[in-house]
């Protein structure tokens, strides 16, 4: 499998792609000061997702010398779901609705006037031709990988293709399946589980021993995930043979991200010390700073509707109580080790974590 891009560019850090919590500027900051910036998808319609990349060409048009080296490739990491929409389920959505009632009810919120729907979307064959217009130079997925014909377009374009694995099965099936590059994400990571060969969670274990069993299995280059948000993390990635390390959560109170203040204040107080897999706010497990609703109707429960239509159910009350200065229904994604989190710019944080590497 060519690993060119790797010893080309000696990419050694990755900015984790984070909806809701980022735009272009982050990603652009991030290329700038010598990583390689993700763009998150899942949530963005084909026009926001061209406006977004029209952005990050416009926010790095004057880094020609270090654009230079990626040719006619886009510096970027793309983000994509690749999960299967599951069919309507108006009756399980009106259980759940009945036992938030109380909830909406202490908010003022007329549960009849809450929505439906997913909220987020898969890969797609309109996604598949911005990728082919724009031609970043990785598109990477959550949840497997999309069809195999629209994996052999992405490689066709030149685009490296790169997946999630949480277990030692789903990183030999992803470089089985055409993956250029395994992401081993440990149970410390934030946001969602990238899980999608099973939906045992006693499966999922942490960075430091996931990591060296998928270097040992696969052949491909291995990115370490969860946990890495300090020098000292960098180097123990290193060690154990990652070729880069991704970064989320360090990156979640930088100065270009979009992170909202109740967010921001959670992660940099005591209460991110408390995080929990819950799948509460989408129906499928990721890690958050645990807060009311995580504790009133969870952090798991087999009563939501499946990912990703529990999304409808918890926004009004999130709305509602952010209003209010609360973050009680907001998903607060953090990994477990939020220590590091500082108001900083995100090239001071990348470039502390690059030395790290190449110390």
């Amino acid at each position: 499998m060519n690993t060119s891009f790797f010893d080309a560019h000696a990419i050694r850090l990755v900015q984790a792609p984070m909806a809701g919590s980022q735009n272009h500027a982050l990603a652009a900051a991030v290329f700038k000061a010598g990583g390689l910036g993700s763009i998150p998808a899942a949530m963005l319609n084909a026009e926001q997702l061209h406006k977004e990349l029209t952005a990050f060409q416009g926010a790095i048009s004057t880094a020609v010398q270090s654009r230079s080296a990626w040719g006619t490739l886009l510096p970027l990491n793309v983000n994509f779901f690749c999960h299967t929409p599951p069919e309507a389920q108006p009756h399980k959505e009106a259980a759940w609705r009945l036992k938030l009632h109380p909830a909406y009810q202490s908010h003022g919120i007329d549960p009849a006037t809450v929505g439906s729907g997913p909220g987020r979307a898969p890969f797609s064959e309109e996604s598949l031709a911005l990728m082919g217009q724009f031609k970043p130079a990785v598109v990477s997925f959550h949840f497997g990988l999309p069809k195999h014909e629209w994996v052999q377009q992405l490689k066709a374009c030149g685009i490296q293709i790169w997946s999630s694995a949480t277990t030692v099965l789903e990183a030999q099936w992803l470089e089985q399946h055409g993956a250029d590059a395994v992401i081993a994400q440990g149970l410390e990571a934030g946001g969602h589980r990238g899980m999608f060969l099973t939906d045992d969670l006693s499966t999922q274990v942490g960075t430091l021993s996931l990591l060296p069993q998928i270097v040992k299995a696969v052949t491909v280059p291995v990115i370490a995930a969860g946990g890495i948000s300090s020098a000292a993390a960098v180097k123990a990635a290193q060690s154990l043979g990652a070729s880069a390390v991704q970064v989320g959560t360090a990156f979640l109170t930088s100065h270009e991200a979009t992170t909202s203040a109740l967010h921001r204040q959670a992660l940099m107080s005591e209460r991110a010390r408390h995080t929990a897999l819950t799948n509460l706010f989408s129906g499928r497990p990721a890690r958050g700073i645990v807060n009311k609703f995580m504790q009133d109707f969870g952090p798991l429960n087999p009563d939501v509707p499946d990912f990703p239509l529990a999304t409808a159910a918890v926004a009004p009350l999130r709305t509602a109580a952010e209003a209010q200065g609360s973050g009680d229904y907001s998903p607060l994604w953090s990994g477990q080790n939020a220590s590091d989190c500082e108001a900083l710019p995100a090239a001071d944080i990348a470039h502390k974590l690059l030395q790290a590497w190449s110390s």
